[in-house]
């Protein structure tokens, strides 16, 4: 595949651009040369290729480490305690690298779309076809969108601009309210889903991915309250148009799901039809520094990955995680496929030897974890860099968007479309389909379905938006985070549930012990003692045991709960921001939505 190299005018002035693409010709084939703003934009070709900077280089740093962090290890589905473990222990500060780099990454996807439209508004010549130019400056919207998106999930009131000049002219401006930045993020959306064509053209999006992004968006806003004190009711007419937006994207016949839940998560899969909307990364046979994706040996693991140097081995699955899997172990499909359990086999990894089985009594990541380089061909495989593409959004979102729609302020129901909806997604993971469902039936779903993709954080935040005291209780009395297992700390029974314990979060803590035997607890029995597993209580004896995390807890000498509130579900501006610009530690301002776009 070719190389290419483009000269952007843009946000980033002077990027040179390496891409190549595993699994398509997207961000291949491009004229070789210099280019300037004016000279540039002359063909249908050229312009589409001057949007793809917005799907890589763009996101580098937010996706590199931050976002694991800040998407999945927030959100309390896996921990690692040696990798970006202030995520997990909500200890963040604006001296927190990751954070700057995450915040400064997500305004460059704004600074380009901005500078990307104002280029194609001014510079775009006769050659080109109109519904191309329309075409790529949806693109823009739409990423610009998606930027705001998580600005306003990771940080809430923020700086909106549109015009990259006038921040040039005038850096120091004021923060904007949250409420006006999620009627920004819609405004952007809708926009796109306008510009964007029918079907999208060489991987490029189409307008039902706008449409998604919409529904997401305005699901957001329909509970969205700043401030409010108490959980309250979502607005019933915002829930009515994402249910429709929902079905637009549904009836389009233009995603679908795929058969096979692991195949989402396979290099070769990249694209598929499941993808609606994706961050995307150069094979790294041809890709340097911030072109590939650079989370892999965060990831991986040596075992797995013998012939790449990577160190991800201590990240695994959360308390959390296992309990939603032990509520119905059916669901082995979807667990498996995220991370390895004790006897998990796996025909694709390691195919020279004849695939790779896990013999270990721990649950570590799986998700995003290739194998070797023979194992990921054609596609290439590299220290910190892997070929998988990162999801933004993708299909299944949808049905389960739809099915929360419909359940809106009701306590539960039996809706058949909501039913159809979310046991589509069931259905794919081979699962039994739910009769009814209320708020907690899908809060897992999602859990479960979009566990160490990144997702679930930023909807957790909707959620507290929208229910404080809900999503208080949830994550102070649910999720038990910072909770450390090792090699030897799950076991997986004949009925296909797995045994755990752990070591809590806090100094001079271990196991959770009876402190006048020495029995040691495990979630569904009672050890002899660290090193012995015959139980003295629950499973396999005639003794009733029930396992209260926040009783136990209570008598552990060292424990430090890890609380979440209103002071740091929202992160900290980054200092060097805070120094430079006063604004970042007065009120927000309202939005001038006069702005002539």
């Amino acid at each position: 595949m070719k190389k290419i190299n483009i000269y952007m005018i843009s946000a980033l002035a002077g990027l040179t651009l390496g891409f190549s693409s595993c699994s398509d010709d997207f961000l291949n084939q491009t004229p070789n040369g210099q280019y300037t703003a004016e000279t540039y934009y002359s063909s249908d070709e050229a312009v589409m290729k001057g949007t793809e900077p917005l799907y890589n280089r763009a996101w580098f740093d937010f996706n590199r480490r931050a976002l694991i962090g800040m998407g999945s290890y927030r959100a309390n589905e896996a921990f690692n305690p040696y990798v970006s473990a202030e995520f997990a222990y909500f200890q963040v500060t604006g001296l927190t690298s990751d954070l700057a780099s995450a915040w400064a990454s997500l305004y460059n996807v704004v600074a380009m779309s901005n500078a990307t439209l104002t280029n194609l508004k001014n510079f775009t010549t006769s050659d080109v076809t109109p519904s191309v130019k329309n075409a790529a400056m949806g693109e823009c919207y739409l990423m610009r969108g998606w930027a705001y998106f998580y600005l306003l999930r990771g940080w809430g009131d923020n700086i909106l601009y549109n015009d990259n000049q006038k921040l040039v002219d005038n850096p120091i401006q004021p923060l904007n309210t949250e409420s006006d930045v999620l009627k920004f993020i819609i405004r952007d959306f809708e926009k796109a889903a306008e510009l964007l064509p029918e079907n999208g053209m060489d991987k490029h999006p189409n307008r039902y991915a706008a449409k998604a992004a919409l529904a997401k968006a305005l699901l957001a806003q329909s509970g969205w309250q700043a401030g409010t004190q108490g959980d309250h009711n979502r607005d019933e007419a915002t829930l009515k148009r994402v249910k429709d937006l929902c079905d637009e994207v549904i009836n389009s016949g233009k995603f679908s799901l795929m058969d096979n839940y692991e195949d989402l998560f396979k290099a070769q899969n990249n694209d598929n039809s499941e993808t609606i909307l994706a961050m995307r990364w150069a094979d790294p046979s041809y890709g340097s520094w911030g072109e590939v994706n650079a989370t892999y040996s965060d990831l991986a693991f040596p075992e797995v990955t013998t012939d790449v140097n990577v160190w991800g081995g201590s990240l695994c699955a959360t308390p959390q995680m296992l309990d939603y899997y032990n509520e119905d172990p059916a669901d082995s499909i979807r667990r498996n496929a995220t991370f390895f359990t004790p006897r998990s086999h796996y025909d694709y990894i390691h195919k020279q030897e004849g695939g790779y089985t896990y013999n270990h009594n721990w649950c570590q990541l799986k998700k995003g974890v290739l194998g070797n380089k023979a194992d990921v061909a054609p596609c290439g495989l590299a220290q910190m860099a892997s070929p998988l593409n990162t999801y933004i959004q993708r299909y299944a979102d949808v049905y389960l968007m739809k099915a929360e729609a419909i359940l809106g302020n009701q306590t539960s129901t039996s809706d058949p479309e909501a039913l159809a909806a979310i046991n589509a997604v069931r259905n794919r993971a081979h699962v039994a389909p739910y009769t009814s469902i209320n708020f907690d039936k899908i809060l897992r779903e999602r859990m479960i379905e979009f566990c160490m993709e990144f997702f679930n954080w930023w909807d957790l935040v909707s959620y507290y938006r929208w229910k404080p005291d809900y999503m208080t209780t949830y994550f102070n009395h649910v999720q038990h985070r910072g909770c450390q297992m090792r090699d030897g700390d799950v076991v997986k029974n004949a009925d296909g549930t797995l045994s755990y314990r752990f070591i809590p979060y806090g100094q001079n803590v271990w196991y959770i012990t009876d402190a006048s035997t020495g029995n040691v607890y495990w979630n569904d029995f009672v050890a002899t003692s660290e090193t012995d597993n015959t139980p003295v209580a629950g499973r396999g004896t005639k003794k009733d045991y029930k396992f209260d995390f926040d009783k136990l807890i209570d008598n552990v000498s060292g424990y430090q709960a890890i609380t979440l509130n209103e002071g740091n579900i929202f992160m900290p501006y980054p200092e060097t921001d805070v120094i430079k610009n006063h604004y970042l530690n007065e009120a927000p301002q309202p939005y001038d939505f006069n702005d002539g776009e």
